[in-house]
């Protein structure tokens, strides 16, 4: 099964992704053959998808970094940067590349999506020793890419690197911002959450605290070109709105969040797999900026059919783990009760600022001192509640920061970004109450039979899809096992009976502690 061919054929260069044929180097190993190094692979996409010519090629790159200006974000590990035609993504790409210049790495991984082929569960390399664009040869690390074929997620398939630009495209932009560097080129295929966490680790496991990651990613294709057109009015706004709700997940560091989002949405994120997979390998505080957010659609000044763009960093240290270091962020965390009502008074104070002003706030705006059990770094989940009925959850399991920041960011979430309910007004404000569920790091149990319901957390997982139910859901709707699960399959969009065979299940506890329980309501 081919992706796309019949759309990338008719877009040819165009503002989102294009179909490649092409030859470089001699041979490429096929899936178990060891892994060789045949000479170089010469990029095709010079007089296409960027300027042959090297100076024209440098003076338009050039320009594009110049004019950029984004923040200090401090110590970048990793960047999302689109891969359309220069004309279309490149003035976007270079707020992100920018912020690395003149920065020294070990090596640069760039994992693009697969637009073309089917690869479930799998990731490409190729077997080449170089590459080659206008502006010179970038050597691959080729240790790094040999003890990645050693797992069998890792395959080398000629026919995808023939036909994939989503990786190609950036390598002029390091080199105009790096200079010299070793390159790790992956083209990842089709990844559900669980096998996103299983090529994080990999590749974790064969990198050092020197690596820059870049996950390569258009966003929204939007129009009729692309088959995807779920609203004619306020296009540029709604895009936005549709672009931002899956930024929210990235900013939150959720994998699991970010393919939900994408399934429930439709949202055409072509490198939602990259994407996933580099919120798996991020240290746990790391901290997305958003750089850049662009159009073709403005670019173009034509909304018929329109591509998204976002250059995001990701500022913090690649933690290599430890099984001593493992050991220390599982231990229990205890809540006091007056930590429990200053986390609730956080979330609180949060959407109330947001509504106001706009944005997030720092914790200085609302006066609230963080102890060091509020700094933990935990899983949580904030649910919203007016008048007796939900009126948003959203939360992220996987523990990657302190608890008081997943709490701020969730509150603002499960106010506007909840797509079961319209946005939470500033009246409404005073009328919810919260509910803040602090969770335990989750672990995977061999059955559903091993499920113990009002102790554990579920997280469903099958075929790609998955949906989580925290602990006090069933004992709330007086559900037996069964049912809490037909209802959990439902929820990942599959039959309610799925449960039953071939599904996999996580499983966490939770901490739940409300504003009426405390008294601050």
């Amino acid at each position: 099964m081919r992706f796309g061919s019949g759309l990338v054929a008719k877009l040819a260069m165009g503002a989102g992704c294009a179909l490649l044929a092409f030859s470089c180097g001699s041979g490429y190993a096929e899936k178990g053959a060891a892994p060789e190094n045949h000479g170089v692979l010469v990029s095709p996409l010079a007089g296409r998808w960027y300027p042959a010519d090297a100076k024209v090629l440098r003076r338009m790159l050039g320009e594009y970094i110049e004019k950029a200006s984004p923040t200090n974000a401090g110590d970048v590990v990793a960047l999302i940067l689109p891969h359309a035609g220069y004309r279309y993504s490149g003035a976007t790409a270079a707020w992100g590349v920018k912020m690395v210049a003149g920065r020294k790495f070990s090596r640069v991984v760039v994992m693009g999506p697969t637009h073309h082929f089917s690869m479930p569960g799998a990731a490409s390399v190729p077997d080449v020793a170089a590459y080659v664009t206008p502006l010179g040869e970038v050597p691959l690390d080729t240790e790094m890419i040999a003890r990645l074929r050693k797992h069998p997620e890792f395959v080398s398939r000629r026919e995808v690197h023939a036909a994939e630009h989503s990786v190609q495209i950036e390598v002029p932009l390091l080199q105009m911002v790096l200079g010299k560097f070793n390159l790790v080129p992956i083209v990842a295929g089709q990844f559900d959450i669980a096998g996103a966490r299983r090529l994080a680790k990999i590749i974790l496991s064969c990198m050092d605290e020197k690596t820059l990651v870049v996950a390569s990613s258009d966003f929204t294709h939007y129009g009729p070109n692309y088959g995807y057109v779920p609203f004619t009015e306020n296009v540029a706004e709604s895009l936005r709105r549709l672009d931002m709700g899956a930024f929210a997940f990235i900013r939150a560091l959720d994998g699991t969040g970010l393919l939900e989002y994408v399934r429930r949405t439709g949202a055409t994120i072509c490198g939602r797999s990259p994407i996933a997979v580099l919120l798996e390998m991020l240290p746990r505080d790391a901290t997305a900026h958003l750089l850049h957010y662009d159009t073709s659609g403005r670019e173009m000044g034509d909304f018929r059919n329109s591509v998204s763009y976002l250059a995001v960093a990701f500022s913090g240290k690649w933690r290599i783990e430890t099984a001593a270091r493992k050991r220390e962020e599982e231990k229990p965390v205890k809540l006091s009760d007056d930590e429990k009502k200053a986390l609730l008074r956080l979330a609180r104070g949060t959407i109330t600022y947001y509504m106001e002003n706009g944005r997030k706030p720092d914790v200085a705006d609302l006066g609230i001192t963080i102890t060091p059990a509020m700094r933990a770094v935990m899983g949580a989940f904030v649910t919203l509640h007016e008048n007796g009925q939900l009126r948003g959850c959203i939360g992220e399991i996987f523990p990657r920061r302190a608890l008081y920041q997943a709490v701020m960011d969730r509150a603002i979430d499960a106010a506007v970004h909840d797509w079961r309910f319209r946005p939470v007004t500033k009246e409404e404000v005073p009328r919810l109450e919260i509910e803040i569920s602090a969770l335990t790091p989750p672990h995977r149990v061999g059955s559903y039979r091993d499920i113990v319901l009002g102790r554990h957390g579920i997280v469903l997982y099958k075929h790609g899809r998955s949906a989580v139910f925290l602990p006090q859901v069933a004992p709330e709707q007086g559900w037996d096992l069964a049912t809490t699960l037909e209802h959990l399959s439902l929820k990942a969009g599959l039959d309610a009976e799925a449960w039953r065979e071939g599904a996999q299940f996580d499983v966490f506890e939770a901490n739940v502690f409300s504003e009426k329980e405390l008294g601050l309501r």
